[in-house]
Parts: C-alpha cells; sequence; structure tokens
C-alpha cells in the first residue's frame, strides 16, 4: 500500500442499534467505508475502553462484546469477527514507544460496542485487520494529542486512526427521536466547531471550563475525550472537516470529523 495515506476519524457512535438501523449517519458510514483508500489496518479507540495505562488489545481474534442492556435481542446475536497481526501490534507499540509512551498489552481484550458498531457500517466483511487501543485516563486532554501525535506517522502507512465517542451525551435528557436539539447542546456543538475549525487546540483542552454548557453535553467525559486523539494525529495547522452531523434523541450529536 505504499503512497497511500488515511486520515484520523472522530466517530460519534451513537446507540448500538446504529448497527442494525437505517439512519443518516449509518448511511453515511456506509459510504465512507467505501469511498476511503482501503486501508492496510485501522487503529480503534472506544469510549467504552478506559484504562489507567494506555493498553495494546493483542488478541488476534478479539470477541465482540455486548456490553450494553434491554436492547433489542438480535443485536446481542451481531459477531464482528475482526482480526490482528503480531506484525501490526508491533508496528503500532514501535510508534507509541518513539512518542515517549509505553502501552501494555491486553491478550484478552475484545472489541465493545464503541468500536464494533462504526467498523459493521464501514467494513461489513470485517476483512481489514483491527488493532484495539484504550483511551487511558493517566493522560489528559494534552496528554491525549501528544498520543495522538504518535500515532500520526501510522496514518501514511495507510493505517486508519478511528477514535470513537460521542459529540454531545447526556444520556439523562434524551428526548423522542427527531425532537429538535435543545439550546444548550446546539451552544456546545458550536464551540467545540469553532475551536476544531480555527486550530485552537489548547483552548479546546479546556473544553470543560471554557464550552459552554460543557458538563450538561458530557456528565462525564469518557465520550468526548477520544476526540483528542483524532486531534493529536492531525497534520499541524490542518483544520479539520466535518464530514457529517445528525441529531438524535434531542441533543445527541452524530457528528463525525475528519483529521488530515
Amino acid at each position: 500500500m505504499k503512497g497511500l495515506s488515511q486520515p484520523a476519524l472522530f466517530v460519534s457512535h451513537g446507540a448500538p442499534t446504529l448497527a442494525l438501523e437505517d439512519s443518516p449517519t449509518a448511511r453515511f458510514l456506509e459510504q465512507l467505508g467505501r469511498s476511503l483508500p482501503r486501508p492496510t489496518a485501522v487503529v480503534v479507540v472506544s469510549a467504552h475502553w478506559e484504562s489507567a495505562r494506555p493498553t495494546l488489545g493483542t488478541h488476534p481474534a478479539p470477541d465482540t462484546i455486548h456490553d450494553f442492556g434491554g436492547f433489542p435481542r438480535v443485536l446481542y446475536t451481531l459477531r464482528y469477527p475482526a482480526h490482528g497481526t503480531d506484525l501490526l501490534f508491533g508496528r503500532v507499540r514501535e510508534a507509541l514507544r518513539a512518542g515517549d509512551i509505553e502501552p501494555v498489552d491486553d491478550a484478552t481484550r475484545g472489541l465493545d460496542h464503541g468500536a464494533w458498531t462504526p467498523l459493521m457500517r464501514m467494513f461489513p466483511d470485517a476483512d481489514v485487520p483491527v488493532i484495539n487501543l484504550s483511551l487511558p485516563r493517566n493522560l489528559d486532554e494534552a496528554g491525549l494529542r501528544a498520543l495522538g501525535r504518535a500515532l500520526r506517522p501510522l496514518r501514511a502507512e495507510n493505517i486508519l486512526i478511528l477514535a470513537s465517542g460521542s459529540y454531545t451525551h447526556n444520556l439523562w435528557q434524551m428526548q423522542p427521536d427527531g425532537s429538535a436539539p435543545p439550546a444548550w447542546a446546539e451552544a456546545f456543538a458550536a464551540w467545540v466547531d469553532s475551536q476544531l475549525l480555527a486550530r485552537q487546540d489548547e483552548t479546546l483542552d479546556a473544553w470543560m471550563n471554557l464550552a459552554p454548557h460543557a458538563r450538561q453535553a458530557h456528565p462525564s467525559d469518557e465520550h468526548f475525550l477520544p476526540l483528542f486523539i483524532a486531534l493529536g494525529a492531525a497534520s499541524d495547522g490542518v483544520a479539520p472537516t466535518r464530514l457529517h452531523d445528525d441529531w438524535r434523541y434531542g441533543g445527541l450529536s452524530m457528528a463525525l470529523w475528519r483529521f488530515d
């Protein structure tokens, strides 16, 4: 795949029903998977795998984790038979170490729904190797950007960086699907949009203190933090592109950003 390169993506994965539903986001992810150059591999970081330190999932055929409850039974029968190789695990480990980040290995970890639901839409045949990387809680926003920066060289090797979370994520204030987004959600998203497009990275680091309605948009921060890994993987000074936007259940943003 010499000569091909990949972006980093931040994907709002929404509910696990994304794997089954006919929705604007599902259709967009399918189209995106077809339109990107076929990657050699995908490094996926999900909001649903938090760890004390950066951790590399090294199982060659990770299980499909159904880490949710109360959804249609058919969802629990879905499998995403991803695979990885020692060579790819080694390359990601090498890139992190070059960025002064020492990962630990987990040979048992499977793929949670934040990872496999968007992958199932983008690469439904599960024929692109997947490297599973945790969201480390020992790193703040600047540290997560540094982690993304360590992964950046992989993009030139045709490896896609997929950071999966949610642009807004307040499950306690969901409304009937199809409801207009509330003002607090729109104000938060507009502020983040403006910081990303202006590449005000350090201002964005302080989002919890500076963004309007930050705590309402994210009562906990794990769904927003993967964005900083994608941002760090972007080339210096290059503004990202918002590829897709949709709202579900009122204030749940399904925004998807591309970082080159």
